[in-house]
């Protein structure tokens, strides 16, 4: 199993791909795939930082519900599992309603959200187990 800090990586690199400006043939529904991989990695990530193998999944509220087991989850971040339709819908032209400006931007606010969280929270749990 590969370490969390590798998913975390990952999940970095997710977010800035989803970050991308449109140019060329760069479309939002690309840039929300990313937005929701970034959110995927990230709590696998967290996943593992309790030595828990994570399910294979593309469903963001499976993972947080999974994550309820080692810690409280905001309410921000629960919103993430609206996330999981562009895990695969949108991956492939006609299975969805077209992704505006306004609904990719609100895709990246919660991945960078989630992102943060766990990353935080991470932090304040190993700061946690070194003072105690």
């Amino acid at each position: 199993m590969a370490r969390y800090e590798e998913w975390i990586n990952r999940a970095k690199s997710s977010l800035d791909l989803a970050k991308t400006k449109i140019i060329n043939n760069i479309i939002y529904e690309d840039l929300c795939y990313q937005a929701q991989q970034a959110v995927e990695k990230a709590l696998k990530g967290f996943l593992i930082f309790f030595e828990v193998e994570p399910e294979f999944t593309h469903n963001i509220e499976v993972l947080i519900k999974a994550l309820k087991q080692y810690t409280d989850i905001p309410d921000y971040v629960k919103e993430a599992g609206k996330l999981t339709a562009y895990a695969v819908l949108t991956r492939y032209p006609g299975w969805y309603d077209e992704i505006t400006k306004d609904k990719y931007e609100q895709a990246v606010k919660i991945a960078q959200e989630c992102l943060e969280w766990v990353e935080k929270t991470i932090k304040r749990i190993e700061e946690q187990k070194i003072n105690n």
